[in-house]
């Protein structure tokens, strides 16, 4: 049998699983502490993946979250002679 760790609030206590219900319309409500801890809101979208006998349930990041992550990381003259190289490429 598993054992199941109930929510926490020490902060030195870590959360690491917790059990829901599944309802008549498959719906799950997920734990207020992982919603926070991975900022899971109403709209987000999450990704189900099955590995073996596990369903993993990992959120799907906003594209628009991730505008400018590679802000200062190439200059425009390397992508243009990045880009162009590939192009010769696939002529």
């Amino acid at each position: 049998m598993r054992e199941y760790t109930r929510a926490m609030t020490s902060k030195q206590q870590k959360q690491t699983s917790a059990v829901s219900k599944v309802t008549r319309k498959g719906q799950v409500t997920i734990p207020s502490f992982f919603r926070r801890k991975y900022n899971i809101q109403e709209g987000t979208k999450v990704e189900m993946i099955e590995e073996g006998s596990r369903l993993i349930l990992e959120p799907v990041p906003d594209l628009n979250d991730l505008i400018g992550i590679d802000k200062g990381k190439y200059d425009p003259s390397t992508l243009k002679r990045m880009l162009d190289r590939s192009r010769k490429k696939w002529r």
